[in-house]
């Protein structure tokens, strides 16, 4: 009997306007497995995670989840996001809460958690990510890579079974991105299945169980990070993975 994928994208298409975005786009994501995505800005990256996530419609094909069309017209949103979260690169921590309320809003307000079960599970987590004692500080008293951190940490307390990162690194000084690497180094011992776009090229070949490159908004090729890194097939790949390892 064949396993059904967590995540399919069934040639999924997507334009703004006349400008084709993603162009068929299939792939079958296993749970657990944890799929990078690289490619030049603008292949596509960014605009096919929201379109897991149900921020953005596609304009053709099917997104499902453990067998499940998610992306069909009408659809309910929310509690397709209950299951897969996302973490955006511009952190989006509300500036006017703690942290400590920033990762227990959703728990209360979204899934009716009461307010000490809440805070358990974000002083647990927060505890995991070194953030404990940063629970009553506000945004703007932390440094970029402490308000990723506190972002993933949001997004993890909803237990979500896939996660979405988006360039989670792009934000941050040099010198804070390999604390928010190792953060996602642990997560891939947990077992959660992950879909990253990354620019950071060391990183997704240490991470990945597959790495895809987009190019046009299209998969090119994909394969495991050995095979796309020491020998990629196509001349896209092997111009794109030039560039960006000669910087």
């Amino acid at each position: 009997m064949s396993v059904v994928p967590k995540v399919r994208l069934d040639r999924v298409t997507k334009s703004f306007g006349d400008a084709p975005v993603l162009v068929g786009v299939s792939l079958d994501v296993a749970v657990g497995e944890v799929v990078t995505f690289i490619g030049a800005s603008g292949s596509g990256k960014t605009t096919l995670l929201r379109c897991i996530n149900l921020l953005e419609p596609i304009d053709d094909g099917a997104i499902l989840l453990d067998g499940d069309e998610i992306s069909r017209v009408g659809r309910d949103p929310n509690p397709v996001r209950r299951r897969i979260g996302i973490v955006f690169q511009a952190f989006n921590l509300f500036p006017h809460m703690t942290v400590r309320r920033n990762v227990t809003l959703a728990l209360t307000e979204v899934l009716g958690a009461p307010r000490d079960e809440a805070e358990g599970r974000a002083l647990e987590l927060l505890g995991r990510f070194a953030l404990a004692d940063r629970a009553d500080a506000y945004p703007d008293r932390l440094s970029g890579g402490q308000q990723q951190r506190v972002a993933i940490v949001r997004a993890l307390a909803m237990r979500p079974e896939v996660l979405l990162l988006d360039e989670v690194t792009s934000a941050l000084d040099p010198a804070l991105v390999g604390e928010v690497l190792d953060v996602v180094r642990e997560l891939k011992g947990s077992g959660i299945t992950m879909l990253i776009a990354t620019h950071e090229m060391g990183f997704a070949r240490e991470i990945s169980d597959r790495v895809c490159h987009l190019d046009g908004g299209a998969i090119v090729e994909s394969g495991p990070p050995a095979a796309i890194f020491g020998d990629a097939r196509d001349e896209r790949t092997r111009r794109f993975l030039g560039r960006s390892l000669a910087r």
